[in-house]
């Protein structure tokens, strides 16, 4: 299956349906994230490429992609030992015939796993095995298609205290009560299977300064005092509350980056309050959810630290938020359900566009790093 957009939709033009006329842009958020040596990315679902709006937007907005659910545990071996990675492949192969980078998630979640990992009733030295074979086959499947992989993700509660998980302690590899032993383990065994990938670490509610980012900038250190081939942390960036934004990202980012990490956001939506019908309980919260999308995107151009801007998905009529809150929030992304742009769009296009002509330097700094990763 190739999946191939006309370079020409790439300066763009866009039939909107529910306007009835195209809509031009002039420019991008690719276009600009690229000025700034910095990727711009969506979480997207492999089921919808056949629809040609869905394509044509991704192609032409994102310089990389990050299946959502298409290479986690469950999807790329449902049964053990026989793997399937039809899906993912299909993620690979858009972004290869669109000059976009794939971004891999993920290895290893305490969630999202199939029944017969959970419920196989496995000793820790099995599990070790189960857990060593998944991880260098999956990794080496995608060897020099996937340039950075969430390799662990949200290992730490609230509170910066390991969770009790399936890999940890239930009944885990071997390694429970040695902290985050096993999560090096993995970082380990995927650096194995693909020397070069960029391995990340990936969590939510840690954008800020608190336990949970404290504990995850511990480990990192310790990580790369050890010699523990950790490449970066992820910073997913799930808002569901207009008036509770992280603050000191810019502060949590830097200690980071000082560790000679990389710093993604990788998960980014904004949600608002929904009416009944489906539709965002205030207007100004559009203009509210814009601010915090522009905020947030200056953080990350400014710091050359942060070289990647994600969020998960790109249009409203595919986010999980919705079915998650039972219809009371949604409306979080870039573009509504018929993918006209939304003033969020317009703000992190505005903030990317601010900081390239801010400091030049920025950008020298950040193609620098990833330069270096890539060694």
């Amino acid at each position: 299956m190739r999946f191939k957009i006309s370079p020409n939709f790439l300066t763009v033009l866009i039939a909107l349906p529910i306007v009835g006329q195209p809509v031009c842009f002039a420019q991008s958020l690719r276009k600009e994230a690229q000025k700034l040596g910095l990727l711009v990315g969506a979480a997207v679902d492999p089921a919808r490429f056949s629809e040609p709006l869905y394509a044509e937007m991704l192609a032409s907005q994102f310089n990389m992609a990050e299946p959502e659910n298409a290479m986690k545990w469950q999807a790329t071996e449902p049964a053990r030992g026989q793997f399937n990675f039809t899906a993912g492949d299909q993620v690979v192969e858009f972004a290869e015939a669109h000059q976009m980078k794939v971004r891999g998630h993920n290895l290893l979640w305490g969630v999202f796993n199939p029944a017969w990992l959970t419920e196989g009733h496995f000793t820790p030295d099995e599990l070790r095995s189960i857990m060593k074979n998944h991880i260098i086959t999956v990794v080496s499947h995608y060897r020099a298609k996937v340039f950075a992989w969430d390799v662990v993700n949200e290992a730490f509660d609230r509170n910066g205290q390991l969770k009790h998980t399936l890999w940890y302690d239930r009944p885990g590899i071997g390694l429970a009560g040695q902290g985050t032993a096993y999560i090096a383990q993995a970082f380990r065994w995927a650096h194995q299977a693909d020397p070069k990938a960029l391995l990340f670490y990936n969590d939510y509610a840690a954008e800020g300064l608190n336990a949970k980012s404290d504990a995850i900038y511990a480990m990192v250190k310790d990580f790369k005092r050890r010699h523990v081939p950790i490449d970066g942390v992820g910073l997913q960036m799930h808002l569901m509350d207009l008036n509770q934004i992280p603050t000191s990202v810019a502060a949590n980012i830097a200690r980071l980056a000082a560790l000679g990490v990389q710093v993604h956001i990788t998960e980014m939506d904004v949600a608002l309050p929904m009416n009944a019908s489906g539709k965002p309980l205030h207007r100004a919260d559009l203009s509210r959810q814009a601010k915090i999308y522009g905020e947030m995107a200056t953080i990350c151009a400014e710091q050359p630290g942060c070289t990647a801007f994600q969020t998960w998905g790109f249009t409203d009529k595919y986010s999980w938020i919705p079915h998650y809150t039972r219809g009371e929030k949604g409306d979080a992304l870039l573009f509504d359900a018929n993918y006209r742009p939304k003033p969020a769009y317009r703000a992190v296009l505005k903030a990317f566009a601010q900081a390239a002509r801010k400091n030049p330097k920025t950008i020298e700094r950040r193609l620098e790093i990833e330069h270096h990763s890539l060694q």
